[in-house]
């Protein structure tokens, strides 16, 4: 599998493109710039079967209409995200931002459930910093969305989110093979043998 950040928007939210056997796969947590992840697609040779949201947080799913649009593909969310994608416009009001209505969700994503899409991903249920956050594991690969960052860890005082819950997935999240690679929803990526040895909230 072949992984290709994009920053986007003002938060610098990283979509994610995963590219698997044969140029199939996904795009995740595509936050804003829609122009900007379809060149990166086409560049990178991606046919995208789904758009994958960790979360419904509006600096990660401002460009999922247009893409949408352009691209015909279905969109998974969890369901106890639903509230905050159907408010995710006016979220991004309260902070002086725009970003579309997405369109609603395509289909559910669920802890355990497995996609194909030419990668052979499972989801992992990871609530906390928001209600119905969720990551993509591959063996040696997580997309983590805004659970774990290099040295950090997600906000826990926003609407929905639950540190106790966030510190049980963080401790989930440390059961995978130290050496599994870490894709956050920002900054660099990192892997859970470095984040176990040096970030301050994991110890």
């Amino acid at each position: 599998m072949r992984v290709y950040s994009i920053p986007v928007g003002p938060l610098q939210a990283n979509a994610y493109l995963l590219v698997g056997e044969g140029g199939r796969g996904v795009i995740v947590d595509p936050g804003g710039e829609p122009e900007r992840i379809l060149a990166e697609v086409q560049r990178v040779g991606l046919s995208p079967e789904a758009i994958l949201l960790t979360h419904a947080h509006f600096d990660h799913v401002g460009a999922v209409g247009p893409l949408v649009e352009a691209l015909g593909i279905p969109v998974y969310l969890h369901p106890a995200d639903l509230p905050l994608y159907q408010n995710a416009s006016q979220a991004a009001g309260r902070w002086g931002l725009w970003v579309p209505n997405p369109p609603e969700p395509t289909e559910p994503l669920y802890e355990g459930q497995h996609l194909d899409f030419g990668l052979g991903l499972e989801v992992l249920f990871l609530p906390g910093h928001a209600p119905g956050h969720v990551g993509f594991y591959k063996p040696g690969h997580l997309v983590s969305g805004d659970v774990l960052f290099r040295g950090g860890i997600g906000r826990y005082d926003l609407p929905g989110a639950d540190p106790k819950a966030l510190f049980s997935s963080l401790q989930k999240l440390l059961q995978l093979p130290p050496d599994t690679v870490v894709y956050p929803g920002h900054g660099p990526p990192t892997t859970l043998g470095e984040e176990r040895a040096h970030n301050p909230y994991l110890g």
